[in-house]
Formats: structure tokens, sequence, C-alpha cells
């Protein structure tokens, strides 16, 4: 069998000068602690803090980036896992099929992490392949009972400082609640408050929601005050909980505000479902506005992903729910979209907005010049599409020269896999000592500001920008 080991100057440049300077930066940056102020992580993995169930549950099922390329290769969703409340059907034919197509990764952002992951958490040296998929199936499935192997034995071996989650508005936070109350828990998880549910009016479903918020709320959300107060209140429930931001997933950047009068028309008009999609489109671009005067109001920072195309396949969503790895990038445009937004508040000292993209064309042609402008503005990292390798240095060398270091936000890893979460981050600061040791190499910067920045980007950039 081929083995799989990982090369110590990975993904580091092949320039021998400048990798000498890459590896040393590295050492200043590669133990820091992790700090994830985004991410998809379900906290009730850590609070219960039980055993994965199988190899499958753990590397596949809920792993979009996985199951998207062995479904491009003909593998049925549905054998893999995706959108089982469970574990898969055949946890052991999933992950036939992965260790079979495990060639279908290779050069991929996925095959790095997975690679860490296998050799670092789980002792796995050899390449999986056809042949040896059930020895390596009984293999990390005998290591799953262990405590090492348990959600906050792997949180605390990974590292991990602080893990920001992703939560509907009108949740309990239970989980979090738990986790705070039980004494045998040092690690820190703190909620984020994600409103997409709530402002897309003609959605499935979204009167229900806004019953639910109600509920969670106190309060009438049956009129367009009421509703933004249920909004309000939910904020400050979650700052009270230890939420420090707020994030946003749109297809666009738009902010344009309504009058209260028309924004409250629509509201009525969605309510009783004659919204049109011009109403739905207008609606959710006005709640961006007012969600920012909230977030100036407040404190919540404000993250921004936009691009996405969400459930591009109409049947796989009927069949297996949304959200389930068939989503695609779109052209996104900031400068005219944000305009109405930042001219409300975005110079103002309390506001802050944390953009995110899959649109690399918009990283010097407008990100970086927004970032370079506005107080309150700071590049996301890439992420989703982008946060392989190659795209990452490119973010870099297209942002810098305008916007510098400082308006970066650090990166954020994005996962709803746990395990993934130490080598994300680590993928990241290679590749940003990579560019840093080019700086050096080429004279545009000295070597003790290059560690600087380096260990600033590793950390310290998140718990600063998303107030940690």
């Amino acid at each position: 069998m081929a083995t799989l080991e990982l090369h110590p100057d990975r993904l580091l440049p092949a320039e021998p000068a400048v990798r000498s300077v890459a590896r040393r930066l590295y050492a200043e940056v590669a133990a820091l602690p992790v700090v994830s102020p985004h991410g998809h992580v379900d906290p009730v993995l850590l609070a219960e803090d039980r055993p994965y169930p199988d190899p499958a549950a753990l590397f596949i099922s809920g792993d979009h980036y996985v199951t998207r390329l062995l479904h491009a290769a003909g593998a049925d969703l549905a054998v893999l896992g995706v959108g089982q409340s469970g574990p898969a059907p055949d946890p052991r034919a999933a992950w036939r099929i992965f260790c079979e197509g495990w060639h279908l990764l290779a050069g991929t952002a996925t095959r790095a992490w997975l690679e860490a992951e296998l050799v670092e958490l789980f002792d796995v040296h050899e390449r999986p392949e056809a042949a040896n998929a059930d020895r390596l199936y009984d293999h990390i499935a005998g290591q799953l009972d262990d405590a090492a192997h348990r959600p906050r034995a792997l949180y605390h071996r990974m590292g991990i400082e602080v893990l920001a989650t992703t939560d509907d508005p009108a949740s309990d936070l239970a989980a979090h609640a738990a986790l705070e109350a039980d004494p045998t828990w040092t690690g820190r998880i703190v909620p984020t408050w994600r409103p997409d549910r709530y402002v897309r009016v003609r959605r499935r479903g979204w009167t229900d929601a806004l019953a639910e918020l109600g509920t969670a709320a106190d309060v009438d959300t049956s009129t367009y005050d009421g509703y933004l107060d249920a909004l309000r209140r939910r904020r400050d429930h979650f700052r009270a909980k230890g939420a420090t931001a707020s994030d946003h997933g749109h297809l666009d950047p738009g902010s344009a505000r309504l009058a209260p009068e028309d924004a409250a028309a629509i509201f009525k008009r969605a309510c009783a479902g004659d919204a049109s999609e011009g109403d739905a489109t207008a609606f959710r671009r006005h709640m961006v506005g007012e969600m920012a005067r909230m977030a100036r109001d407040d404190g919540l920072v404000m993250a921004l992903h936009t691009g996405v195309a969400r459930d591009h396949h109409p049947p796989s969503a009927a069949r297996f729910g949304p959200d389930t790895g068939h989503d695609i990038p779109v052209a996104n445009e900031f400068t005219r979209h944000l305009q109405p937004l930042l001219s409300d508040v975005g110079d103002d000292a309390r506001f802050r907005l944390v953009l995110f993209t899959v649109d690399e064309s918009t990283f010097s042609r407008e990100l970086a010049p927004l970032a370079g402008f506005y107080p309150s503005v700071y590049l996301g990292a890439p992420w989703w599409f982008l946060d392989a390798p190659d795209a990452l240095a490119r973010f870099r060398a297209a942002v810098t020269e305008t916007a510098g270091f400082s308006r970066s936000a650090g990166f954020v890893d994005d996962t709803r896999a746990l395990c993934s979460v130490r080598a994300r981050h680590d993928v990241a600061r290679r590749v940003d000592c990579g560019y840093l040791a080019r700086l050096v190499a080429e004279h545009r910067l000295a070597e003790d500001e290059a560690a600087r920045i380096a260990t600033d980007l590793a950390g310290e950039a998140g718990r600063r920008v998303f107030r940690l």
C-alpha cells in the first residue's frame, strides 16, 4: 500500500531561499492556539460528548467538500448519508466509496485537510484506496470509543481556544448553556446570530419561522414593528450568552433601505403570502441595512457572506433538503450594493463589517479598496470554494498592496467537521508564511515584521476584529 505521510514543508514555497524564511516564520505560529470566529460545528457534539458513531459520519456524510466530488463521479448522495439525521444507511459502504474515490481529491484543499486529520488524529499511514478500505474503517472505528477521540478531547488536542457556532435567532442555545454550566468543560464556545431564515419572505416556511421568532422573543411578530423588536431582543439574548457577531448569507450584498412605510407594506403582503420576487429582494436588502444599524447600536460584528446560489439542483434539494452540497458561486458586486449601508454607518466607530465572497475577481477591484478606506470594513478570509492554498495565496497578493495586513479579519474555517478545524487553520498559516517569506526574500519586509504579522494573522486578528 502507498504510504500517507505529512511532509514538514508542505505548502511552503519551493524556492530554497524563500522556503528557509517560511520555515522560520511557520515555526513561530505552528503551535499557536486556534481562534475560530466563524464555523458550523454543532455545539451539541461538545455538550453531549458522545463518541462519533462511525468513520463515515466523521469524514463523509456531513462534509459537502467530500460528497460533492464523489457525487460528480457518480456516487448516490443517499448512500453517502447526505440529508440523514443519523448515520449513513450502510456506513461501511459509504466509506468504501470514499476510499475508492480518494484519487478524486488529488490537488484539492479537502485532500490537504483530510490527510492531516487522518495522520495526526487517527494515526493512519496508508493512502486510502479500494484494497484497504475495510482495514482503515476498522482501524478508525476502533479508536472512536477511546477518550482521546471524543469531541471534547479532539477540541483540546487541536488546541482550539475559542470556537464560534452559527445559530438560529430563535434557538434556546441549550447546548451552549449546558457547556457553560458544566464544571468539567474548559473550552470556550460562543454562539453567532444568523437571521437569514427570517428575512427571506418568499421562502417556504417563512410565516412559521416568524411565529417561532415571536415565541422566542415573547413579542407579537404579526406587525413589522413587532418583527423588528423581536429581532433586537434576540440579538440582546445572544449577546448575553456570549455572542460577539452576527452572520448573514445572501445572494448579493445589497443594502438599499426602504422607507419604513414601504417596508411595512411588503411585510404585510408577505404575511398574507402575496409578496412578489421583487418585494422579497427589496425587503432582504432593506433588512441588511437595518441590521447594520442594529450592529452599530449593540456592537455585534456583522459578517456578510455573499455570492452563492443555494440549492442549485432542485431534485437534490427535494430529496435531501436544503444546504446538502449543491450550492454554486455566482458573480458579485460590492461597491454600489454596499454604498447605502456604508453611507449610513460605515464611518461609525461602533460598527464593524467583515466581508466574505466566493468571487475572487472582487478582491483587488472592490474589497481591498473598501477596506482600505472605511474604518468599519474588514476583509474576511477566502471561504468555501476559495479556502484552498492557491486561492488563499491569490487573496493575499490581491488585497495586500491596497489594504495591507491590518484590514484582515484573520482566518475562518467555516466548517461543520470538528476534526478539520486545526487542519484548515494550519493550511492558512502555511500559506501566509509563504507569502510573507517572499516579501522578506525580496527585501520588501524585515523578517521580524513578517513574524509579527504572521502571528497576528494566525490568531490575534480574529480576536480583535470579531471582538473575542
